[in-house]
């Protein structure tokens, strides 16, 4: 299966309904920000950058598109991460003019869901020139937002032009591209987690996805060694994997087959990090260590012949949201009240499919082997409880899960343990 099989055509699945994700070009291979003129009709171009990817092809773009460029947003970050935030959103759309008719964004993950954002509020289109393969984002329809100190995925449009030049993306630091791994290593999770609400839930689930992405899952998984090496063959491959997996999410028009429990650690390790100005790894960094922490769960949970249910109140539910989200507490309060989880018992599905839940539990890599998969590609190991520490860790297998509206093996674990561990 590739990338041009699965765009700009309607998929009449077995699943019973028709997919389909319109995305005008794709171009990923040596050389091929060449073709960026060619690419796109577009006649007042909005450039979003931000200086350090400015920095890697900014003057060419201009070049390139010379006087089609009318208006330029170039962050300052300086050391600090950019965050798609309400300010980030108003500096672009400042720049934003009843004659602009494309925003091409040079970056990855944040500078991407910014230029989504903000080009579907006002009706345009956008393109991508991807300067890392660091996320799974590039082709979905999702935006990953901070709104309010909240992480708020919307519903935008896929991206009118990806461009993936491997004279660029191999020039990524080391950390970017094994964070693109990483976040395709997660898949291994979230699949699971799709399965398992398919079975809890009665959710919809696409055999064809599934398929789809746990097969460029497995592939990008032998990937390792080249990708260390740089080679750009293989940095093309886990680009395209990439683009492919977020095209899935846009066919279904839901994250569900790319994004998981750990997905979730990671919002709240990053949510925490700016409520508490405390630093956070990259996404697909935290996806990696994360699918590693719910790997484990995974295990403790389906070493139980039986399941044995222990409820936490809701007294100290609450009180965890105030210790931990702190001026956010009742934006996680109000989600989760209108969520309706906490007031519906679903132990006694649990218990009656429990034979199959410890199935399903069993298809994902244990934690040892999602291990020696980060290992593969550079991970330190122990990084990852330096940056957080041992309670932070704790709090996010419990508490992590509120962040979201979206049944996970998390919400199977604090079913089980919550009444143990909080």
């Amino acid at each position: 299966m590739k990338l041009t099989d699965i765009i700009n055509r309607d998929l009449v699945c077995s699943c019973g309904r028709t997919h389909r994700c319109d995305i005008h070009s794709v171009s990923i291979g040596q050389g091929v920000l060449a073709q960026l003129p060619m690419l796109t009709n577009a006649r007042h171009i909005l450039l979003v950058s931000d200086q350090n990817t400015d920095a890697l092809c900014g003057d060419r773009v201009r070049a390139l598109l010379g006087d089609r460029i009318v208006a330029h947003r170039l962050f300052q970050t300086g050391d600090e991460l950019l965050v798609p935030n309400e300010a980030a959103v108003t500096q672009v759309e400042a720049l934003v003019t009843d004659k602009t008719d494309f925003i091409l964004g040079i970056g990855s993950g944040v500078i991407n869901d910014i230029c989504k954002y903000v080009s579907f509020q006002h009706g345009i289109t956008c393109g991508i020139i991807a300067t890392a393969p660091s996320m799974d984002g590039f082709a979905s329809s999702g935006a990953a937002m901070i709104f309010e100190g909240m992480k708020v995925t919307f519903t935008t449009h896929a991206p009118d032009l990806i461009l993936g030049d491997t004279d660029l993306l191999c020039t990524a630091p080391a950390d970017m591209i094994a964070a693109g791994y990483a976040d395709i290593i997660g898949k291994y999770s979230a699949l699971n987690d799709w399965k398992l609400s398919h079975l809890i839930n009665d959710e919809y689930l696409c055999p064809f996805v599934y398929d789809l992405v746990m097969n460029k899952t497995n592939e990008v998984r032998d990937l390792a060694p080249a990708l260390v090496r740089k080679e750009p063959e293989a940095i093309a491959t886990l680009t395209e994997i990439l683009v492919m997996i977020g095209v899935c999410l846009t066919l279904l028009s839901t994250t569900r087959p790319g994004s998981g429990s750990e997905h979730h650690l990671s919002h709240y390790f990053e949510i925490t990090g700016l409520i508490w100005n405390k630093p956070y790894f990259l996404h697909g960094t935290d996806v990696g260590y994360s699918t590693v922490v719910t790997a484990a769960m995974r295990e403790r949970i389906r070493a139980m012949a039986t399941p044995v249910f222990h409820k936490v109140s809701n007294e100290k539910r609450l009180s965890a949201y105030a210790r931990i989200y702190q001026s956010r507490a009742k934006e996680v309060t109000d989600l989760q009240r209108e969520a309706g989880r906490y007031a519906k018992d679903i132990t006694p599905v649990y218990t009656e499919k429990w034979q199959h839940v410890v199935e399903i539990l069993n298809e994902c890599p244990p934690a040892k082997e999602i291990e020696k998969m980060l290992l593969a590609v550079g991970f330190d190991l122990s990084a990852f409880e330096k940056m957080y520490g041992k309670d932070r860790i704790a709090d996010g297998k419990l508490w992590g899960k509120d962040l979201k509206d979206r049944y996970s093996v998390l919400w199977l674990y604090f079913d089980l343990f919550g009444g143990l561990d909080a």
